[in-house]
């Protein structure tokens, strides 16, 4: 006689732990598509308007991180600036420069990592749905734009919304969008100083400043190389991390089959 009382759940194939499955490989070729749209968006006059309220929420993660090296090495924050246009900005006296300067793009890229890892699964994004809700209104504290306000709630209408849409898999692109925004950061630095001269320079020029000798294209590669290691980083967590998946409708399923079994057993043994 079968066991009744130990349910049978449907497991995905076993594959190499770094092997994606099917649906991870979608995953994977969304985030290119997703880095080369940004980076369209980021750079075109109009559209990058639109994504005003995602751009204050990366601006605003980065400056947060300067904040909390400059605190914890010592340092008093004198101003914060943080605008979609102006880019941000935060003026420190004292602590360490160094550490506090290179928090920004570190915080960025381990943040967007996560975000990323929203993409393979629907209870993380539902989970970092929350910090991407508060992320997005805490920067209206320093923004009087209007279209930036009704953009903003535009958004958190998506957000909660997305919820809703396929057992919140709608969700977990949405967060793997604000993900790779972040995680890359330094490129969309790169253009608006290169193309856009806003006023608040990019950290690699101030790394420039800081260290005289080492160009600001060098420092430019240098962070680029480790945003995208780290991307990668946790492109590869979320593939090793996420690959067998449970479903309750299937567990159910397949323990009423077993039930059926079991008893269509019993019936032809009496």
């Amino acid at each position: 006689m079968y066991p009744r009382d130990v349910p049978i759940a449907t497991q995905a194939p076993q594959t190499p732990p770094l092997t994606p499955t099917h649906d991870q490989i979608v995953v994977l070729y969304v985030t290119v598509v997703y880095a080369v749209v940004i980076f369209g968006i980021w750079n075109i006059p109009v559209a990058r308007t639109l994504i005003n309220p995602l751009k204050l929420f990366t601006i605003g993660w980065h400056e947060f991180c300067h904040i909390v090296a400059a605190v914890l090495t010592g340092g008093t924050i004198s101003s914060v600036t943080i605008d979609p246009n102006l880019g941000g900005a935060t003026i420190v006296e004292g602590g360490r420069p160094p550490i506090i300067l290179a928090a920004g793009y570190v915080g960025s890229s381990v943040f967007g990592g996560a975000f990323i890892l929203a993409g393979f699964d629907s209870l993380v994004a539902k989970i970092l749905s929350f910090v991407l809700g508060l992320g997005l209104v805490t920067p209206l504290v320093l923004v009087r734009d209007k279209l930036t306000i009704l953009l903003t709630l535009f958004y958190e209408g998506l957000l909660v919304g997305f919820w809703f849409i396929g057992h919140a898999q709608a969700l977990r692109w949405y967060l793997l969008f604000v993900g790779v925004m972040k995680c890359v950061s330094m490129l969309w630095d790169l253009t608006d100083d290169k193309f856009f001269r806003k006023a608040n320079d990019s950290d690699c020029t101030q790394f420039n400043l800081m260290f005289p000798r080492i160009p600001a294209h060098v420092w430019a590669c240098f962070w680029i190389m480790f945003q995208t290691g780290v991307c990668i980083s946790f492109l590869f967590i979320g593939i090793v991390s996420f690959k067998v998946r449970q479903h309750p409708f299937y567990v159910h399923k397949t323990y009423s089959v077993h039930l059926a079994i079991d008893r269509g057993y019993e019936h032809t043994s009496r």
